[in-house]
């Protein structure tokens, strides 16, 4: 059910924005060794190569310090992954170009970001970069000694099989991890995110803000006078309204602002580097679109919630969830079916944030 604005070519299910975040923050560590690991290898290996080999490498590990600092900021971050990723890719392959072709056992290097796909993207990023390893596989080896390969196939054969079986064994494991993530991070009647996606989300810019100190925005949102749905109508009309609102909700919002179901009629927006009006204007936006929205013969309306974290400043999940939070009791208490800011606001007594 996600809606075709969170989503994009390399990742048509918007859910799998979440799950690739998620791994890129945990891959970067263990990037960074393999990154070490074949920096030895090439200096181990430079009385033969060169030493200037690992002018190539120091190239790739800046451009993926760039990707990285980029996610946080870009609508689309996949695209900044996969241009790292390209990037990264060809900077290997001119390397092994230039030190002999199929003549350097280097050539298998090529497989390894084959190995990071799956952990990132959905059957298309993936076989798009399989697709790019191989060509550039055959451009090295055809293009450099083109003699070698017709006298000893197996120079290309090898390496090709290679990557086609690292890219077999990353389709496994996709699948595996997606529907495992699937089963724990996404609400089963809504198909939202719920509070363990949540909690990921927040450790991840809390993390981000204190680097790039940008603002973030809360919304949080609540169906009025729900119970009376349930009570009335009964639970099936109540769920028929959960999974509509939901839907709305998703349509209206920007392709990287994330909507979490945190409780029964709950839902949070994050959003990454808004400020107060801004969120406040997307707050009306979906205020408009579920006032609008008729759930079977259901009219329904939601009130709204809104805080930002200060520009400058690291982001403090807690304390602006409690602002919201306070926004929201007022909208409730204002008549409803409205959009409350924190600065509108009059404090209440402080309720656990959903995390």
């Amino acid at each position: 059910m996600w809606q075709m604005r969170h989503t994009s070519w390399i990742l048509p299910d918007g859910a799998d924005r979440e799950r690739m975040l998620d791994l890129d923050q945990q891959l970067r560590p263990v990037r960074t060794i393999v990154f070490v690991v074949l920096g030895g290898a090439l200096v181990a290996s430079g009385p033969w190569l060169g030493w200037w080999t690992l002018v190539p490498l120091l190239i790739a590990a800046g451009v993926f310090r760039l990707a990285d600092a980029l996610v946080g900021r870009t609508r689309r971050p996949e695209y900044a992954l996969l241009a790292a990723w390209v990037v990264s890719e060809l900077i290997l392959a001119a390397s092994v170009a230039v030190a002999g072709g199929p003549l350097v056992p280097m050539t298998s290097w090529l497989a390894i970001p084959v190995l990071t796909l799956g952990a990132r993207f959905s059957h298309r990023g993936m076989w798009l970069g399989v697709g790019l390893a191989l060509a550039l596989l055959f451009a090295v080896e055809l293009g450099v000694d083109a003699g070698a390969v017709a006298h000893d196939p197996p120079l290309l054969i090898a390496p090709a099989a290679l990557i086609l079986c690292v890219a077999i064994f990353q389709t496994v494991l996709m699948h595996s991890d997606r529907r495992l993530r699937g089963e724990i991070v996404i609400d089963s009647l809504t198909g939202m995110l719920n509070r363990k996606a949540l909690e990921r989300r927040i450790e991840e810019l809390e993390q981000q803000s204190r680097v790039t100190r940008q603002p973030v925005a809360v919304i949080v949102g609540d169906i009025d006078h729900f119970k009376q749905v349930n009570d009335v109508h009964g639970h099936a009309a109540g769920d028929g309204v959960l999974v509509d609102v939901s839907y709305s909700l998703r349509k209206s919002l920007r392709a990287f602002d994330l909507c979490y179901r945190t409780g029964g009629e709950e839902f949070l927006v994050l959003l990454p580097g808004a400020n107060l009006d801004q969120a406040e204007a997307i707050a009306e936006q979906l205020r408009e679109s579920i006032e609008m929205l008729e759930s079977g013969s259901l009219g329904v309306t939601m009130s709204f919630g809104v805080a930002a974290s200060a520009d400058g400043e690291p982001l403090d999940y807690t304390a602006l969830y409690a602002r919201a939070d306070s926004a929201l009791y007022e909208a409730k208490h204002s008549g409803r079916n409205r959009v409350f800011t924190a600065r509108a606001a009059r404090s209440r007594p402080q309720v656990a944030a959903p995390v």
